[in-house]
């Protein structure tokens, strides 16, 4: 049983670290991957949350030198290093801010599988019609965003707090429609889960912190590693791919995979 765990932990690591970043949906992919591998043996939303910290130093280890030279020059007062910390406060703001309010309508409710499936086809069509219109790629580093670009991104973001319907691929499709390019609308949604799913972390461990005890720390440190692998792998790949090809075979990807998922839980009953 507890090898099972083990495997079954590793298994959803590699899932998390794999898509986190994508705009596929991590939680949607987790909450399918956990309910067909049967996988319990951490209680409530603490193991989704703790992998996710192993992905976000994934994104902190490959962009290191970037962050370090932010840090500096918001120490120096380096106007586009405070710019860029600028957009991702205001950008961050209006879903922790809904994140809290929601929050157990969130995971009482939403968190189900006909949900996540309608999300994924619903996140892969805007996908689509976000990369048809064709918007003039007028921005092009994160250090130019205005504080209106950075609030209409943060907006679009709180979509994602719909299971399924993906943090990356709401940040990204704001991004595209506010007329930001491709690799700066990818890599400004790795920056933004940087204080999101570490709040969310926090969050998530305080709610649940009467239900966690050391046992569980094998089985979490396994999840961990899992994703900051796999993410470090899928993020290199994933931005030289969109910058070559668009964001468009990600939103194909999502309408097949969401309707075999519907597909799926109504025949199964």
């Amino acid at each position: 049983m507890l090898e099972n765990s083990f495997l079954q932990a590793l298994l959803l690591g590699i899932v998390e670290g794999a898509t986190e970043f994508l705009p596929v949906s991590s939680t949607g992919h987790l909450v399918v991957a956990g309910d067909l591998l049967g996988f319990s043996s951490v209680p409530g939303e603490v193991f989704e949350t703790s992998i996710q910290i192993g992905a976000i130093l994934a994104i902190c280890t490959l962009y290191r030198e970037r962050l370090n030279t932010v840090v500096r020059g918001t120490i120096s007062g380096d106007p586009s290093a405070h710019n860029f910390v600028r957009a991702i406060v205001i950008a961050t703001l209006p879903m922790i801010v809904l994140g809290a309010i929601f929050y157990d309508f969130i995971v009482g409710v939403l968190f189900s599988p006909y949900v996540v499936s309608a999300a994924f086809i619903f996140g892969g069509i805007a996908i689509i019609l976000a990369e048809r219109l064709n918007i003039e790629e007028r921005i092009v580093s994160i250090e130019a965003f205005t504080f209106g670009t950075a609030l209409k991104i943060g907006a679009f973001q709180c979509l994602a707090l719909v299971p399924g319907m993906s943090r990356a691929g709401a940040t990204i499709i704001g991004s595209l429609l506010v007329g930001v390019e491709r690799k700066t609308a990818a890599e400004f949604s790795f920056f933004l889960a940087v204080p999101v799913i570490i709040g969310a972390t926090i969050f998530d461990l305080w709610n649940n912190r009467a239900l966690v005890d050391g046992t569980h720390l094998p089985i979490l440190a396994t999840g961990f590693v899992a994703a900051f692998l796999s993410a470090l792998v899928v993020v290199r790949w994933f931005v030289g791919f969109v910058s070559r090809h668009g964001f468009s075979m990600f939103g194909w990807y999502r309408i097949v995979f969401g309707s075999l998922l519907l597909v799926y839980y109504l025949t199964r009953g």
